[in-house]
């Protein structure tokens, strides 16, 4: 039995393109028990256009996915505990899925998570090289305002499309998504260690086009 696992909205590159983006790895992997080949690919499209569809998911928030013969195992970090339901939900209702095992994490909620997310926010998507990676059709935030630097940026995120997701867990940040090139992702990675309350970052962020990811 083959097992895989996807990222719900990370397998693109920005400065490429968005809709669409994601079915180039799952016409490259396909369930290998379960589910024809052509079945296996409907699956894991419709999967990911659901996930990537929910409404509360935002750059906040990570999740993938791994097909194991019919289920589909959910993982990641959500930073509300509704979003782990939604995305159940979501995936529970696809023609062909015999189950759903919801492995995601809930992050804690915290005052201080908030206002670090917060931080993180701003150093990243405030900085020149890396702007490019927010498609809001607004105005990108030049500072935040004074109620989510103090907290609640949880529940009241920045809206859009954003290609870095920032993970906060007990001060500890994580960093998920594509950029273009090493250098975006280094730059991400130093403006992430420049927030105040970050104890450590991880970056995990992938590089379009790298073999070794």
């Amino acid at each position: 039995m083959r097992k895989f696992r996807l990222p719900a909205v990370g397998c693109l590159a920005f400065g490429l393109m968005y809709a669409g983006a994601v079915s180039n790895m799952a016409q490259a992997q396909t369930p290998a028990h379960g589910w024809s080949q052509d079945d296996g690919v409907r699956v894991v499209k419709e999967v990911q256009q659901r996930l990537r569809g929910l409404p509360d998911y935002d750059v906040f928030d990570w999740i993938t996915f791994g097909v194991e013969g019919r289920t589909v195992v959910l993982h990641g970090f959500a930073s509300r505990p509704s979003l782990k339901s939604e995305a159940a939900s979501a995936v529970k209702g696809i023609a062909g899925v015999a189950a759903v095992e919801n492995q995601i994490k809930v992050l804690p909620y915290s005052p201080n998570d908030d206002r670090v997310r917060a931080q993180v926010y701003n150093r990243i998507y405030t900085s020149p090289a890396l702007s490019r990676y927010n498609a809001n059709a607004g105005p990108l935030y030049r500072g935040l305002s004074v109620a989510r630097m103090a907290g609640g940026i949880t529940n009241d995120p920045p809206l859009g499309f954003h290609a870095i997701h920032i993970i906060v867990d007990n001060g500890h940040v994580a960093l998920y998504g594509v950029v273009d090139n090493s250098g975006d992702s280094a730059m991400a990675n130093i403006r992430a260690n420049s927030a105040p309350g970050a104890f450590s970052v991880d970056n995990n962020l992938i590089v379009a086009g790298s073999k070794e990811r």
